[in-house]
């Protein structure tokens, strides 16, 4: 049973530091990246459809990306759902293809980006500690329900807390790596 509560806790735990690195990949750094465009989602006939879903993006350089929409007759609703994103970006439209030119950010710009990374850290350091919060609950219910001895659930707590002590530190170390990516001129 504490084996359970020890191994969810590092499962969720793990995925709350893929995320973390997930939300940074679609954070500008004046690199152009596809994953910038998976949170922008386009009216399509009726559903909200991610971009990703409805055209193929490339970048040929580093500072742009090139959306081709399968259905030619959307391109206008991309062009209108990027616009109305928090990118920043005008995308210029040939009628086929969406460019997308993303210019290296000024110094304020790149401060706001890190004050976001260290925002979204923020969060992520968060849900951790929700996460050992709600094993130490699970544990103190085993010891209620007279499962287990009180010396097995400390022993699970320390363990619990040295995963979470591990898992915070990956996410100030991704932290770390962001906040570099993004003053780097």
């Amino acid at each position: 049973m504490i084996d359970d509560v020890i191994a969810t806790t590092t499962d969720k735990m793990d995925k709350t530091v893929t995320n973390l690195a997930h939300e940074f990949a679609t954070i500008r750094t004046g690199r152009a990246s596809a994953t910038m465009l998976e949170r922008i989602q386009v009216d399509y006939y009726g559903s909200q459809t991610p971009i990703t879903q409805l055209a193929s993006v490339k970048s040929p350089e580093a500072h742009l990306l090139v959306v081709e929409p399968w259905d030619k007759q959307i391109v206008n609703d991309v062009v209108k759902a990027i616009l109305a994103s928090d990118l920043g970006i005008t995308p210029s439209n040939d009628g086929g293809v969406i460019r997308l030119p993303f210019p290296l950010p000024t110094e304020e710009r790149r401060r706001e980006l890190v004050k976001q990374c260290r925002h979204i850290a923020e969060e992520a350091k968060i849900a951790l500690r929700n996460e050992r919060r709600d094993a130490n609950t699970k544990l103190d219910r085993l010891v209620k329900d007279e499962d287990v001895s009180k010396d097995e659930v400390y022993r699970a707590e320390e363990q619990i807390q040295k995963l979470t002590d591990q898992h915070v530190a990956e996410v100030d170390e991704t932290l770390g790596r962001k906040e570099t990516e993004v003053m780097e001129v």
